[in-house]
């Protein structure tokens, strides 16, 4: 199976959202490789970005869990070297 460095960019507006953006990382914890958060930017919005690795698929699918949280603004980056595993 071949795996990609990815790289989430995550912007919550609404702060009753961030329990359910930290369900949805810590349901996949072997494609989480880094994480970095600025937990109150301006007037209550986050940051975060998260480092992946692993099946783009995977990534996607968390991408998408993400997105569809309301408050929450999401898109993914991916590297194009492919890593074997």
């Amino acid at each position: 199976m071949e795996k990609r460095i990815g790289i989430i960019a995550i912007i919550i507006e609404d702060p009753n959202s961030v329990s359910q953006v930290n369900t949805v990382l810590h349901e996949t914890p072997g494609l989480v490789v880094g994480r970095m958060g600025l937990p109150n930017v301006v007037d209550g919005i986050a940051v975060i970005s998260i480092v992946t690795l692993g099946d783009t698929n995977a990534i996607s699918s968390m991408s998408g869990k993400l997105g569809q949280i309301p408050g929450v603004l999401c898109n993914t980056m991916y590297s194009k070297h492919q890593i074997k595993a």
